[in-house]
């Protein structure tokens, strides 16, 4: 078991790496296209890559496992698209004005938004959210805020795509204990690829040149990013613990930053990487909820010293 749980942790990692460097491919492919063309044909050729999967796990299922299927359910579906479309459209577009670097840690905040909207579910976010929340703003704040205070368009873009990012999670949540995640995916990633496309006809002029120069970073956000890394996920998480792996992924946010480096030559200011190093320990902070536990140990230690003996 323990062999098995290293692996899977090493699987996760190497999905966070896929995802970060994503972000790089992200960006070099709004050299060529624009972003709802990108996430249209990327997301159509995640899709694909799912396809074989999806049969491989249907046939090995056995038929009483089946799910029931309600239209709730099916509007879910829906739902789930439409979120993961603003989401991807927002992240797309904002990187054309912002580097892979920042969108990756930015894009990491959904982590700390999922309890915060949970409060729209009447979920009731405990004392370490909210601490790991001023955490990650106090890093947002150095890393995207000028001394002008004043933040970059693409900064602010992809934050609020990271908002939908977060109730992405909290929508997938609710369907997975309805329909099978695998299943889940396809549909959505169909529903934010045919929008994506639309999008794309009406706003974008669409040359085949440019898709064929564009085509290493689409094939990447594509095949290696909806693809192999879901594919990775799904298998990397079955002897992983879910808090674990949820840190690891947090990963994504500081290989899309060292990609920026290496690839792109993005540099970040010494404030910058003091607010990408504070947006990370709230990332990880709000998975282990190590706060919350603190708190717990320090307030009665501090009523008690106030009694009289």
């Amino acid at each position: 078991m323990q062999s098995k749980t290293v692996r899977s942790n090493a699987l996760l990692l190497t999905v966070a790496m896929i995802w970060g460097f994503a972000f790089v491919a992200q960006r070099v492919g709004m050299d060529y296209i624009g972003p709802f063309t990108y996430n249209g044909i990327r997301f159509f050729l995640g899709t694909a890559a799912l396809l074989p999967l999806l049969y491989f796990t249907s046939r090995n299922r056995p038929a009483s496992g089946a799910r029931v299927r309600t239209p709730s359910m099916f509007w879910g579906c829906i739902a789930a698209g439409l979120v993961m479309f603003c989401g991807s459209a927002l992240q797309q577009i904002g990187l054309v004005y912002t580097t892979a670097g920042k969108a990756g840690f930015i894009t990491g905040l959904y982590v700390v938004f999922v309890p915060i909207f949970g409060l729209l579910w009447k979920q009731r976010p405990d004392c370490g959210a909210w601490i790991s929340t001023f955490i990650a703003a106090w890093g947002l704040y150095l890393l995207s805020v000028t001394a002008g205070f004043t933040i970059e368009w693409g900064d602010l873009l992809v934050l609020f795509g990271s908002f939908f990012w977060a109730m992405h999670v909290l929508v997938i949540d609710w369907l997975t204990h309805k329909i099978d995640t695998l299943k889940i995916v396809i549909l959505q990633n169909l529903i934010c690829a045919s929008l994506s496309m639309v999008c794309g006809v009406i706003f974008e002029t669409i040359h085949l040149q440019a898709i064929m120069n564009a085509a290493v970073p689409i094939l990447y956000g594509g095949l290696m990013s909806v693809g192999i890394a879901y594919t990775l996920q799904v298998v990397g998480q079955k002897y992983a613990k879910p808090t674990t792996a949820a840190i690891i992924l947090c990963l994504e946010s500081v290989f899309a930053a060292l990609g920026g480096w290496m690839i792109l030559g993005e540099v970040m200011t010494p404030r910058g990487l003091t607010g990408c190093a504070l947006m990370l320990f709230g990332m990880v902070l709000s998975q282990l909820n190590i706060s919350a536990n603190l708190l717990r140990y320090l307030l009665p230690r501090a009523s008690t010293k106030g009694q009289l003996p």
